[in-house]
């Protein structure tokens, strides 16, 4: 018997496929459906951008970090740098510029400048704290997908379509320099941000950590960065609601005679039906379900006595 792990592949479900002579483990991420319970939050201080509260805007937003000014951008003449990025209360909600998705009260604009940005993670520091907080203490924990999603309205200020801006997933090396685990980029186009009233979520999604990962057990970043190009420059982003999820994973696949054993790394308290089939082209409807079982402790145990196949697959789903 031989045990495998392919590249890692995004999928809706956690799986393995078993072969009668070679058994393979996939590890797959759970992704954003709404038809799924979502997967465990990972807190992340100030997500809303609620602090500190405003009655009209402010540049400091606790708990993140600004990008440092770098040396090309000339304050003497337009904005300082630190006003590139700020806090504004969201309008009435009779107003006809009300974001009607806001979370909270307060978003964030980030203006449309090359290396114009936010960031937080274990060290970092805000405009208020002379040292660092450590408040944002996640890690990037082997066995488990991590799911990034940030609200977005486009097109402000005369934002020129084709402007980027990209959220990711980091960690810091021994020299503590930020080092990408994923990312994505946001183009603004007129068919993706319609409107700016109404926040558009975007992800970021980390495949299932493995411990062979660089980025396996350091502390987890996140940044917003605006990527756009000089010719391109001009107008801001708003941003609003950063959420952190973490998925669950099968993991220690075990093969004895007929029966085949693992243990499925999720949310404690959750329940997950698992279901199998032998034809993984089958809709999620036709695949049939072994049982439901609540994870009370964080890993459930999961056996199958059932005789061999050719191939049969499993898959865990969250249950709402």
């Amino acid at each position: 018997m031989s045990l495998s792990t392919p590249a890692r592949v995004a999928s809706t479900f956690a799986g393995v496929v078993l072969k009668r002579h070679t058994w393979l483990l996939v590890l797959l991420s759970f992704a954003w459906m709404r038809n799924l319970a979502t997967a465990a939050s990972v807190p992340v201080p100030n997500h809303s951008f609620e602090s500190p509260a405003s009655s009209f805007v402010s540049i400091n937003i606790d708990s993140w970090q600004k990008t440092p000014k770098p040396d090309w951008y000339v304050e003497g003449g337009g904005f300082l740098w630190t006003q590139l990025t700020g806090a504004f209360q969201n309008t009435a909600n009779s107003s006809p510029d009300h974001v009607v998705n806001c979370d909270g009260n307060q978003l964030i604009w980030l203006f449309v400048v090359p290396e114009v940005g936010l960031f937080q993670d274990y060290n970092s520091l805000d405009l208020d704290d002379p040292s660092p907080t450590h408040a944002f203490d996640a890690r990037f924990e082997v066995g488990k997908s991590y799911h990034l999603t940030v609200g977005i309205i486009g097109t402000g200020g005369g934002m020129q379509q084709g402007a980027t801006l990209e959220l990711s997933l980091y960690y810091r090396d021994v020299a503590s320099n930020r080092v990408t685990v994923a990312a994505t980029s946001v183009t603004n186009l007129i068919t993706v941000f319609s409107n700016n009233t109404q926040l558009v979520d975007c992800t970021v999604n980390v495949p299932t950590v493995r411990a062979t990962d660089a980025w396996a057990n350091q502390s987890i970043g996140i940044l917003l960065l605006s990527t756009v190009s000089t010719n391109l420059q001009g107008g801001y982003w708003d941003l609003d609601n950063v959420r952190l999820r973490e998925g669950p994973a099968f993991l220690n696949p075990t093969k004895a005679s007929t029966q085949f054993s693992a243990s499925l790394l999720g949310e404690p308290g959750a329940a997950f039906e698992f279901l199998t089939t032998t034809n993984i082209a089958l809709p999620s409807s036709a695949w049939t379900s072994l049982g439901i079982v609540t994870n009370i402790n964080g890993t459930i145990p999961f056996i199958d006595t059932a005789p061999e196949f050719d191939q049969r697959f499993y898959r865990a789903r969250q249950l709402p």
